[in-house]
């Protein structure tokens, strides 16, 4: 089953979207299987990092913007030089992950969350969380 849900950024940076996964696996009814979370937007991503100190997740996005900054000798410029960095970035980290369900849970350690991360912010976004199993 696929569930899609909206997402508005207000900026850069990384937002919490665990709760709305395991929202959809309750939703689902699944209790063992695979969930597959998504984003159909090439200067965004997902990835999983340690919530418990704020700073990390701030030194986690300074990391990619200093390995990839904004610049203006990208070759595409089609839209900003943020959007082009932005599509590195998505490319880079990803744009897809994938976890195990285990008796209805979420395989994810008790350090770590899901964030969508966006690039090319604010921006009016979709995230896609597809559960299959039995």
């Amino acid at each position: 089953m696929l569930q899609s849900f909206p997402l508005s950024t207000d900026r850069n940076g990384l937002f919490d979207i665990t709760e709305a996964v395991v929202e959809a696996i309750g939703k689902s009814g699944i209790t063992d299987g695979l969930v597959l979370v998504s984003v159909p937007h090439s200067t965004a991503s997902v990835t999983v990092v340690s919530p418990w100190d704020v700073l990390g997740l701030e030194d986690v996005h300074d990391e990619i913007v200093r390995i990839v900054p904004t610049r203006i000798d990208f070759k595409h410029q089609y839209d900003t030089p943020q959007d082009a960095a932005g599509h590195v970035k998505a490319a880079i980290v990803g744009h897809s992950r994938t976890f195990f369900i285990e008796k209805g849970k979420i395989g994810l350690g008790h350090s770590q969350k899901i964030y969508f991360w966006e690039f090319d912010g604010p921006r009016k976004r979709t995230v896609e969380v597809k559960v299959v199993g039995q």
